[in-house]
């Protein structure tokens, strides 16, 4: 099946007191180009974030977005200067007698001095996190990899009916084609004897040109490769694999059988199925952008 280059997927879970939260955007890309924003203390998530999500995507142009908030006080350790502290307060209290005011030092004074208090982080450990967020990043993953096989399938079932269409338009030019000749041949009896005046026709001179018409406009092989373009397509849409690449260089080779036709028979029918043909390609072209 197809699987569209864009998507997106979220992913957000509370684990050992961390608010970890994952996002997965991807646009079409012709190749793998992936971008990451993580919180500069977990700078080392990005890497780790590129080589899970390599595993996934092929191509695409791919942005994983990792945040990650402390709702507990577990990752850190406040320590007092308890020798700050004093001193704060003794010359506080040092005041009183000269000043003549009374003594109502509390302890919610002391706490306006913010230097006497030291915050310090616990040390974090950095397999652990990562198995955390890896967690987060899976269920990101598979919304973002849902979303990408739906979009794939909506694509198929309209490339397949494109499909079918232009394969519609092949078989008209193949039942189409031999009328042509009739047609000439007919129109090459009725000049002859224009210019004959009633004599007798050769017609083995007639049926040498109508030969050599016929080489001209044949498009068997074209019709055949056409057939044979076409069937390729839908067994590669219904694979399993990473297909876009090869379905960019299938395009180009139903378009030109599709080029070949349209020169061989220079007849307004077959060139309005050619250009018919032509415009559903064209549609199908834009949609091929989008597969990985």
């Amino acid at each position: 099946m197809l699987i569209s280059m864009t998507g997106y997927g979220r992913g957000e879970q509370l684990i050992d007191g961390r608010n970890i939260l994952c996002e997965i955007r991807s646009v079409n890309h012709r190749y793998f180009e992936y971008s990451a924003r993580v919180p500069r203390a977990y700078g080392y998530l990005e890497e780790k974030g590129k080589s899970y999500l390599q595993q996934l995507i092929t191509r695409g142009k791919v942005e994983l977005s990792v945040s990650i908030n402390h709702v507990s006080a577990s990752d850190a350790v406040v320590s007092i200067n308890e020798t700050l502290a004093k001193g704060y307060a003794d010359a506080l209290r040092s005041l009183c007698e000269p000043l003549g005011i009374e003594d109502d030092l509390k302890l919610s004074d002391l706490a306006r001095f913010s230097d006497i208090f030291t915050l310090e982080k616990t040390t974090e450990d950095a397999d652990k996190i990562w198995n955390d967020v890896l967690t987060v990043l899976q269920e990101a993953a598979q919304n973002f990899v849902d979303m990408r096989k739906l979009e794939g399938k909506r694509m198929e079932a309209d490339i397949s009916s494109r499909l079918d269409t232009i394969e519609g338009y092949v078989c008209k030019i193949e039942n189409y084609t031999p009328s042509i000749i009739e047609r000439y041949k007919d129109r090459l009896y009725g000049k002859i004897k224009d210019i004959l005046e009633n004599k007798d026709v050769d017609e083995q001179r007639v049926l040498t040109e109508v030969a050599i018409l016929t080489d001209k406009i044949a498009v068997d092989e074209e019709t055949v490769r056409l057939h044979s373009h076409l069937a390729q397509f839908r067994q590669l849409i219904a694979s399993t694999d990473a297909v876009g690449r090869k379905l960019d260089f299938l395009i180009q080779e139903i378009n030109r059988e599709m080029n070949t036709l349209g020169s061989k028979v220079q007849d307004v029918v077959v060139t309005n199925h050619v250009v018919n043909m032509k415009a559903e390609l064209e549609k199908i072209r834009e949609q091929i952008q989008n597969v990985e």
